[in-house]
Formats: C-alpha cells, sequence, structure tokens
C-alpha cells in the first residue's frame, strides 16, 4: 500500500494512505491531536483524580512514536515515572522515521536524540529512556494484548473504523478493559455511536468529549468495576 508524509495544519507531518484516504493523525495537526486527545483528556485527567507514585500506559497503534514522544516531554516536565508499552502489528520504517518532524513540531528540537531513540531500540524489551520514562515495543496484533489489570491508562489510536471496523468492535473492548486496572481510563480521537456502544456493553463508563481541531467530539471511557464476564 502507497504511502505518503504530508504536513498537517499545525506545521508536524504524518502519514497518509491513499488508497484509504486515511493518515496516522489528524490533519488539522498531528501534534493539537495528540496533545489534546491523549494528554489533555488521558494523561492529565489520570494524574488529576487519582494518586499512583507510576503511571501505567497501552498505546494502541504505536506508529509514528508521536504520542510516545510527547508522553515522555511530559514524564519530564512533571517529573512522573511512566512506563509506556507500545503495540504495534506493521511498525513504520527507519526512512519514515527520518521524515518526522515531532521534535521541531513540538518545540522540543533538544529531545530529538531521544524522538530517534524511541523508534531504535528493540522490540519486545523494556528500555530506559530517561529517568522517568521507560517504553517497551511489542509487534503484535491488537486481539494478541493477554493482559490482565496492567494499565491506568490506554491511548486506543487504531486506524478508523471506516476503514478498519474489526479494530473498534466489542470483543477489541473487552480484551482493553480486561487490560486496565480498576478507574484505569480509556481515551480515542473516535466518537462514533457504534464505537460508544462498543465500549458501553463492554462495561466500560463513557462520555463524550470536545474534540481536538477539526473535530466535534471525542470520547473518553472509564472502567469503574472488574469484568462481570
Amino acid at each position: 500500500m502507497e504511502r505518503k508524509i504530508i504536513k498537517t495544519n499545525d506545521g508536524s507531518v504524518t502519514i497518509h494512505l491513499p488508497e484509504w484516504n486515511e493518515q496516522y493523525h489528524s490533519k488539522h495537526g498531528a501534534v493539537q491531536e495528540a496533545r489534546h486527545v491523549f494528554l489533555k483528556m488521558g494523561l492529565h485527567f489520570y494524574l488529576e483524580n487519582f494518586q499512583t507514585e507510576e503511571i501505567s500506559i497501552l498505546e494502541i497503534g504505536f506508529g509514528t512514536g508521536l504520542n510516545a514522544f510527547l508522553t515522555f516531554l511530559e514524564s519530564e516536565r512533571l517529573s512522573k515515572k511512566i512506563r509506556y508499552t507500545g503495540v504495534e502489528a506493521y511498525p513504520v520504517s527507519s526512512e519514515e522515521v527520518l521524515q518526522l518532524n515531532y521534535p521541531e513540531a513540538s518545540q522540543a528540537t533538544n529531545k530529538e536524540a531521544i524522538f530517534q531513540k524511541i523508534h531504535t531500540v528493540p522490540w519486545e524489551t523494556i528500555s530506559q529512556i530517561s529517568e522517568f520514562f521507560s517504553l517497551e515495543k511489542q509487534q503484535k496484533k491488537f486481539d494478541e494484548i493477554e493482559d490482565i489489570t496492567t494499565f491506568d491508562i490506554i491511548y486506543f489510536d487504531a486506524f478508523g473504523a471506516r476503514v478498519q471496523p474489526e479494530l473498534w468492535t466489542e470483543d477489541i473492548f473487552s480484551i482493553m478493559y480486561r487490560a486496565l486496572k480498576i478507574n484505569g481510563v480509556l481515551v480515542t480521537y473516535a466518537a462514533k455511536g457504534s464505537v460508544r456502544r462498543a465500549m458501553i456493553a463492554t462495561g466500560f463508563q463513557v462520555e463524550k468529549l470536545p474534540g481536538p481541531p477539526g473535530k466535534r467530539e471525542m470520547l473518553r471511557a472509564v472502567k469503574k468495576q472488574a469484568q462481570t464476564s
């Protein structure tokens, strides 16, 4: 499948798939979207409501490493320990990584080496990226995740339901539910009714929130109790 690097409205780039008319991040601004959906509505929300010495995060769709990089920057800014796990079935190529301008677009050019390190550390190994941030990249499909009550936060950043509806089903969200601790939070840019209903059927308490630039709404789901079935 053809892949193109394109610039988004906030100056950051993303990978565009012409055949699907889909991209890894919002064309309205890749960095803007990630900061709003995953940091503000996910990480910051969790930190404001729950106390823990270390935050464990699972990213569904590691992709370009943007969400991991921005979360690393927050771990440094907040002096907060974060254990980050990124799951990706089809990693981006090293050639594509070299074209991603996220350190510059996030005003963190002094962390370019860290962004490259995020991509070059081995898969299937826990790597200490900094004092506060550790990373494990796992190459697998989302339905192969077997973690139980492991994570505080899930960044659900899969390709949209329009092109990959199989990633937005009750079966997938049941796997996410099991992987979260009690009071664990899942955030996603998606706001489709079918996605919300699948989350609710799984047991999540779901709320609609204002979306990032160019998108009216997004979803946040919280696990309030253990799964009953």
